[in-house]
């Protein structure tokens, strides 16, 4: 892991730029912090010059409670090479839902999971970089998309604690499976009318999850109106399970 920038923000908090291998991610603390952190990973769905905004808030949110945040960018977005099957899978799949029917599960399968397959790994080793670093202790969290990605990460890697989910993607079949290996405390997020959602699905998976500890949290409204109460509560969340 190599930090390619710092900056201070307003608040007092400290934000890194770093290149891991080939990929970019931000790493963000507190200035005035004297003890190693608990962690939060900040998921999205690709695209972080985009998405920077929201993320930023979101960081500045887990700062201020007593956490560092950090995230990467997902394979294929931003200046990371694009697969050209995934392309046109999305492609395939807006088709589908402009077309008002079903989406084929073949189609979600052919764009979620290559990605997934590529992303936890890159999360893995993250996060190895990231817990050699003195400012950052444990234990972690994982919160955000894609909730495929989310679901893969949080069955298999022992260093995640809790996690808070976004369920506003489409997710194969085949991670159902993988979701009832899932054990830890969840939190997931559902926007009611997500219009790039489909909300059955989001609520089969959410009883598909193995934890005894699961909360779902829905809201009226579209995929980017999540109210500012509901990451409130995600925060604490993240402090009963991560303090």
């Amino acid at each position: 892991m190599h930090f390619t920038s710092e900056k201070i923000l307003d608040g007092g908090v400290v934000e890194r730029e770093f290149i891991l291998g080939e990929i970019p991610g931000i790493l963000w603390t507190s200035v005035t912090a004297t003890e190693p952190a608990p962690l939060q990973l900040l998921g999205h769905p690709g695209g972080l010059g985009r998405m920077y905004p929201r993320v930023l808030g979101r960081a500045r949110n887990a700062v201020a409670e007593g956490f560092a945040a950090a995230t990467i960018e997902q394979p294929g977005s931003g200046d990371r090479p694009v697969s050209a099957a995934a392309e046109q899978a999305r492609i395939d799949l807006r088709q589908a839902i402009q077309a008002g029917g079903p989406v084929d599960d073949e189609i979600v399968a052919r764009l979620i999971l290559p990605l997934v397959d590529q992303a936890v790994p890159e999360w893995q080793a993250t996060l190895d970089a990231l817990l050699e670093l003195p400012e950052i202790g444990g234990p972690v969290g994982f919160a955000g998309g894609v909730i495929s990605v989310a679901v893969r990460l949080a069955a298999i890697e022992p260093r995640i604690a809790a996690a808070i989910l976004f369920a506003g993607s489409y997710v194969p079949r085949a991670m159902f499976e993988e979701a009832e290996q899932v054990k830890i405390p969840l939190h997931v997020l559902l926007q009611w009318d997500d219009e790039g959602n489909d909300r059955e699905l989001a609520l089969d998976l959410f009883d598909a999850f193995g934890s005894e500890q699961k909360t779902l949290h829905a809201n009226m409204g579209g995929h980017t109106g999540v109210p500012q109460f509901a990451g409130e509560e995600g925060n604490r969340f993240f402090a009963r399970h991560l303090k």
